[in-house]
């Protein structure tokens, strides 16, 4: 379990699992997080290429650390919690295997939801990274890129109980404690991870 930072712990977290042979990745967000150097001029923070690089669209710096990207097989890879205007959406959507942006995650109802990603992502298991900016930002404003139209604490909570048992492991990031004075966000956040991640892994033990 990795807690802190911006989402490109993400790259060191996939490389660590390609080491040891390779799993899935779920990738819960509010954003595709996929520019790269194919699609944007402006590449210069990872915090928002993490996908992108982690399923090898990188400079061969980022993407390919030791010879050893992609760290995660696209066909493998799965996305939720994206907003409908998210600027790679169309992109992402031809190169992962799984892509739920909040509407279709509502539409859909998030059992379903939970099915397809971990169908994506494989039975041996898969990372679990969750960006905190997948809530909407009234009720968690303290976040870097804060974009209306997120899921609720409840979505979020039964959605990560859906994964989190067959997670080999997981990340969550972007929680800004300076956009958090009183620290009213950092005990939403910890009674949400508190609830839905107490089986990470259960399945594969």
């Amino acid at each position: 379990m990795v807690i802190g930072g911006d989402c490109s712990v993400l790259l060191g977290a996939g490389l660590a699992m390609k080491r040891r042979g390779g799993v899935g990745l779920v990738h819960v967000d509010g954003h595709t997080d996929f520019r790269h150097p194919g699609n944007s001029d402006g590449c210069a923070s990872v915090a928002g290429e993490d996908l992108a690089a982690a399923v090898g669209l990188h400079w061969p710096a980022v993407s390919d650390i030791d010879g050893a990207g992609p760290y995660f097989e696209p066909a493998r890879t799965a996305h939720v919690g994206c907003r409908d205007d998210d600027a790679e959406l169309a992109e992402v959507r031809t190169v992962v295997g799984a892509v739920v942006p909040t509407s279709e995650w509502r539409g859909r109802g998030t059992a379903a939801v939970v099915d397809a990603l971990r169908t994506t992502a494989g039975a041996a298991g898969y990372w679990l990274q969750v960006d905190v900016d997948v809530l909407d930002p009234s009720v968690m404003p303290a976040v870097d890129s804060p974009d209306p139209g997120g899921c609720t604490p409840e979505e979020l909570i039964e959605l990560l109980r859906g994964l989190a048992p067959r997670a080999v492991g997981a990340s969550v990031t972007v929680y800004d404690p300076d956009l958090d004075p009183n620290g009213t966000y950092a005990r939403l956040l910890t009674e949400i991870l508190t609830v839905s991640l107490g089986d990470l892994g259960s399945e594969l033990r």
